[in-house]
């Protein structure tokens, strides 16, 4: 899944643009006031982020434009692909997790692979943000980031959405399952 470069093709860089450009104009109420000539020049700027974006996209995310922090002058993406993406299913929450496990070892683990993919895990507050902008994880549940005090204890959250609720569970970190898998997040 890693390239060395991390850069993409001209034709592969078209396909992704095309696609979020799709995905932008299909979904306005993520992102109202902000303008899709503003994203594309900030994403043809930032190779390695649309790399990471294209990471997304493979693997399930469908990624999309959720926000602008003033502050840093960066546009927020997220997955936002109705349940966890497929790609991303299956594995514990970390490399000490993975480790851990005597047998029956998942592939990799959800760090790892947002490490490799250059993006990180959702908070559980971005969780709940993205659950204002439509209903997400219905059938499925998404690892987010976990405190430390909680991971020191062997343990991880995750979130789904059920009964119209957002909820915020735990489980051993070295758990996995078919529907579980994780939601990104990528500054550009």
């Amino acid at each position: 899944m890693t390239n060395s470069n991390k850069e993409l093709s001209s034709e592969q860089r078209e396909e992704l643009l095309n696609t979020l450009h799709d995905r932008f104009e299909k979904n306005m109420v993520r992102h109202q006031g902000l303008d899709w000539a503003a994203v594309q020049a900030k994403l043809e700027a930032n190779p390695e982020k649309l790399w990471s974006l294209n990471e997304m996209e493979k693997t399930g995310g469908e990624p999309d434009v959720v926000g602008w922090d003033q502050t840093t002058e960066e546009y927020l993406f997220y997955d936002c692909s109705a349940e966890s993406p497929k790609g991303r299913r299956s594995v514990c929450y970390d490399r000490e997790a993975l480790e851990s496990r005597k047998k029956h070892k998942p592939e990799n683990s959800a760090i790892d692979l947002a490490t490799a993919m250059g993006i990180e895990l959702l908070t559980e507050e971005q969780y709940r943000e993205l659950q204002e902008l439509g209903n997400f994880d219905l059938k499925t549940s998404s690892w987010v980031q976990t405190p430390a005090p909680i991971r020191k204890l062997g343990g991880a959250i995750f979130c789904d959405r059920r009964y119209d609720t957002v909820f915020m569970y735990h489980n051993g970190a070295d758990s996995y399952y078919a529907a579980r898998g994780f939601r990104g997040s990528l500054k550009v």
